[in-house]
């Protein structure tokens, strides 16, 4: 079955903005303030070189900043909240009141979350998906921030080396039941609650093409949805690339998850996925009649 191209729109709040998801693709900047993630650690490890990028993702294109100091590549130990907070709050106040574009802190703290949100953040990314902390939820609700959940198996440290899921879509589905469950008695509404499956985090190559294929199904659940592709190994395992190669395997994967309904797409490489995006979105339009 072809994409639908009927992709529902949605007014994501997020303190004081409201962001309009589903007329156009959103894209979020990804800017890593870490010395390990899989592809751009060190780069911004440094506070001027993170701020300078983080303007230059705006300038490129983005549509909202995504700023994390923990790296969660299959592996990963994790650290400790005092050098995830030395990390990402000097980055955030040399930014707070002078930059236009929303700004996700990428986070599973809620002492980060609150932190980041005290320094102009709207939105909070919880890459466990209110696994590692419930409390998060409460943080963003108290803020009145936008919250995306993203699906994880397991944790970082050990998520690749277990056994693959037999059904990955329903454990997704079951996932967000619960997730959205806790998110709602928190006190966060429907409409500042985005879901991601998680491409990437404990499935298998075979597995992430099956979630990008069926995306719409995952759409039914009623909320907007988050699609992170950049330069992941799945992209690698089946083009034999190392992650600097990947750009072009990226840029199909986004296009993918548009047609199939992703209502923003994650990413390292701005401004070649803006490209991306306005072509994929003006197909869209042109077979939707718009």
């Amino acid at each position: 079955m072809l994409p639908t191209c009927n992709r529902r729109h949605f007014r994501l709040k997020a303190r004081d903005r409201i962001i309009e998801l589903g007329p156009r693709t959103l894209i979020m900047g990804i800017l890593n303030v870490t010395p390990d993630s899989f592809s751009d650690g060190g780069d911004f490890l440094a506070v001027e070189k993170a701020v300078a990028r983080a303007w230059q993702i705006a300038e490129e294109g983005a549509d909202i900043l995504d700023i994390g100091g923990e790296s969660t590549k299959p592996g990963s130990q994790g650290v400790t909240l005092e050098e995830e907070q030395r990390r990402v709050l000097p980055v955030l106040k040399a930014l707070a009141g002078r930059y236009a574009i929303p700004i996700s802190i990428d986070t599973s703290r809620p002492e980060v979350a609150r932190a980041a949100l005290d320094r102009g953040a709207v939105i909070v990314n919880d890459v466990t998906g209110l696994q590692r902390d419930p409390a998060i939820a409460e943080s963003a609700s108290a803020y009145k921030a936008a919250l995306i959940l993203m699906h994880m198996r397991g944790e970082p440290a050990t998520m690749q080396s277990q056994p693959p899921s037999s059904d990955i879509l329903g454990e997704i589905e079951a996932w967000a039941e619960k997730a959205l469950a806790t998110a709602r008695t928190a006190g966060l509404s429907s409409d500042g609650i985005v879901l991601d499956p998680g491409i990437g985090f404990g499935k298998t190559a075979r597995q992430n093409l099956e979630i990008l294929r069926n995306l719409e199904r995952l759409s039914v659940i009623g909320y907007p949805l988050m699609v992170g592709t950049s330069r992941k190994s799945f992209i690698g395992a089946i083009l034999n690339r190392g992650v600097s190669e990947r750009a072009w395997g990226t840029a199909a994967t986004v296009a993918a998850s548009i047609l199939f309904g992703a209502h923003i797409v994650r990413v390292h490489d701005v401004a070649p996925m803006r490209d991306v995006v306005q072509i994929t979105d003006a197909i869209m339009a042109e077979r939707a009649g718009e």
